[in-house]
Order: structure tokens, then C-alpha cells, then sequence
């Protein structure tokens, strides 16, 4: 089903003993990995399990204490396994802003994506939800500039129109706040530590992790809540199809 980490800190900190933990969750994930970090914002990916990839692990070796981290581990569920279809995923909207996704779920009410079919790199429903999202951006941002707390709005909005029958736990970055969302229950968890935020699918050590709110989307900076949403009633409940599955795969 896939797992997500995301950190945001005020100053630079030392992850690495959190991204070693995330990545041996790839036992459980094995159809990819990828990350972003580091000031420029690099992103680094591999088709193959996380825990055999030799240039992770070297990564992992000497990885430079971290303002900001997103990573993600794969199971394949929709879209062939190869890198095109790991995540983060980014792109720049028309203002010139870069923005980066990760996502775990998946999107079964589609048809505000289908249309990016012959448009994306890789065949994902996850790479399509966010070209969508990134369409919505700049058709706000052609009527005029966003100030923050519209930016804010704008992707919460568009999270919670289309969070109803899709799973959608995900993380947006955008170079300033962090963007974090659940509608699933019993996944994703967020422990605040000194000056920085960690959110991960499951705890990564034995700290005070809490339960993400449910069907709300909240961005940080630096480690602080600064935007929280509105609950909203897009809750994904598991069909029987969608549970025998996951039991098939044994998630």
C-alpha cells in the first residue's frame, strides 16, 4: 500500500536514523523508493527495493543533517514498476513555484484524471492525480497571484473535493509549507520533535508518535502548524474487494 515520510524542521537536523527505519519497511514495499531533500531540492529514485539499492544505502552512509525531507517507499498496485512510476513526483506551476508529491492510495473516482493518460510519463493514477493538481493551480494563479493562506485554500480545496471514494494520504511540498493529509484510518502519524515535525505512515521509533487527524489537511513550516482545514467527509472505507486485496498481498 505503499508508506510516506515527510520532515519539516526551523533548523538542521540529523534524519538518518529515521530514513534507515523507513526504508526497511520496503520488505512490505519492494516496487520502488524515492526522496527529496536538501536545500536545491533533489530527487533521487529506484525501481528496485529500497533495502537492495547499494546507492541508497551509501546515501544513507553520510546523509547531511535536513531542513526538509520527502520520501516514499512503493507497492505497486497501480502502474508497471519501473522509476518513472516512484515517487516524489514534481513540477512547476505557472508562477514558477515547484511543487512535490508523494502519495499513498489510490484514486478510484478518476474521472477528473483520465485526461492526462497521454500526457504523463508513467502509467500511475498517483502521477495523473497530480498533474491535475497542478492544472487547478494555474488556472487560480492565471486569475492573479495567490497570497499564502489562499495557497493554503487552494490545496486543501482541492484535496477535499477529491478525496470522496479515493484514498488520498499524501504530502505536497512546496518549498515553503508542508502540506500533510489522511482519509484513511489507522495510517499515517506525526511526532513533533524540538524544532521539527515528523510524519511517517508508522512510528519510526519508540517517541510519543499521535494519530494524523483524520480528513484534514494541515501544512507546516519549519516545524510549526501554521494552516489546518476543516474536517471534511471524504473518509475512505475499505470495500471487501479492496480489503481481500491488500490481505492477497499480505499488507
Amino acid at each position: 500500500m505503499c508508506e510516506l515520510f515527510g520532515f519539516s524542521a526551523a533548523k538542521k537536523t540529523d534524519i538518518s536514523d529515521y530514513l534507515k527505519e523507513f526504508f526497511a519497511h520496503s520488505d512490505k514495499n519492494p516496487h520502488g523508493w524515492g526522496m527529496m531533500f536538501g536545500e536545491n531540492r533533489e530527487i533521487v529514485k529506484g525501481a528496485e527495493k529500497a533495502a537492495d539499492s547499494e546507492k541508497l544505502r551509501t546515501m544513507l552512509g553520510s546523509f547531511a543533517p535536513q531542513y526538509t525531507t520527502v520520501a516514499h517507499i512503493r507497492f505497486a498496485t497501480v502502474g508497471s514498476i519501473k522509476q518513472v512510476n516512484c515517487h516524489p513526483f514534481e513540477g512547476t506551476d505557472i508562477s514558477g513555484r515547484l511543487w512535490t508529491m508523494a502519495h499513498n492510495g489510490t484514486v478510484y473516482s478518476a474521472k477528473n484524471t483520465y485526461r492526462y493518460l497521454d500526457a504523463q510519463q508513467g502509467d500511475t493514477d498517483s502521477e495523473r492525480l497530480f498533474m491535475a493538481f497542478l492544472e487547478m493551480m494555474n488556472d487560480k494563479l492565471a486569475k492573479g497571484d495567490l497570497s499564502e493562506r489562499q495557497r493554503f485554500k487552494a490545496v486543501n480545496d482541492f484535496i477535499t473535493e477529491n478525496a470522496p471514494r479515493n484514498k488520498l494520504n499524501l504530502i505536497f511540498y512546496d518549498g515553503d509549507l508542508m502540506y500533510a493529509h489522511k482519509n484513511l484510518k489507522n495510517t499515517l502519524s506525526y511526532k513533533q520533535s524540538g524544532d521539527g515535525v515528523f510524519i511517517s505512515t508508522h512510528p519510526l521509533d519508540n517517541g510519543e508518535w499521535k494519530p494524523f487527524p483524520m480528513a484534514q489537511v494541515i501544512a507546516f513550516r519549519a516545524g510549526k502548524e501554521v494552516y489546518r482545514g476543516k474536517p471534511h467527509k471524504g473518509i475512505f472505507v475499505p470495500t471487501l474487494e479492496y480489503i481481500t486485496a491488500m490481505d492477497a498481498m499480505n499488507i
